[in-house]
């Protein structure tokens, strides 16, 4: 009898920590729609003007925004001199968006994760480095009018914020 009970206790623990890490249901973003889809990256990134490629689209279950992005200037070996996949997710807890960028130049550390506070047409993701300072700013923002983004890219060093990147995304 204390065998079978034992037994129901461990599955009743069982079944109780299974509902605590109950899947999120699938993310709802109108905002994040609005990145879905293809679009032309154009603009200045570290001082030189370029044109990326990028599709952006809904993965694991509509629970992220998953966005390629590769350029269309070719490196020595005929590569894209620049490419990178960005997972975008919501973080219930928090209330935060989080992403995790991933690029051609490899490595995943603290910097590579952005957290982002929502705001109406906005996603400031901001990056820290190892010792929790911030070290890098990529604000996401969306003009409904014209249905287009501008990505606004910053080094951030001792608080001051240096321009990296401006660049435009649209629909051609």
């Amino acid at each position: 009898m204390v065998h079978h009970a034992r037994r129901l206790l461990l599955l009743l623990l069982l079944c109780s920590a299974a509902l605590a890490f109950a899947q999120q249901p699938p993310l709802n973003s109108p905002l994040l729609d609005h990145l879905a889809g293809k679009w032309v990256l154009r603009g200045t990134i570290g001082g030189k003007e370029t044109t990326h490629d990028v599709n952006a689209e809904w993965v694991l279950e509509h629970h992220y925004l998953a966005i390629h992005e590769v350029s269309r200037e070719k490196n020595a070996k005929g590569e894209p001199q620049y490419e990178a996949t960005i997972y975008i997710a919501w973080n219930e807890t928090t209330k935060d968006y989080a992403c995790v960028w991933l690029d051609a130049y490899g490595g995943l550390n603290s910097t590579s994760i952005g957290v982002a506070s929502p705001k109406e047409n906005e996603l400031p993701f901001v990056f820290k480095d190892e010792k929790g300072e911030v070290s890098f700013k990529n604000d996401f923002v969306y003009d409904a009018t014209a249905s287009a983004w501008e990505w606004r890219m910053d080094n951030i060093a001792n608080g001051v914020a240096k321009p990296f990147g401006r660049v435009k995304l649209s629909r051609d």
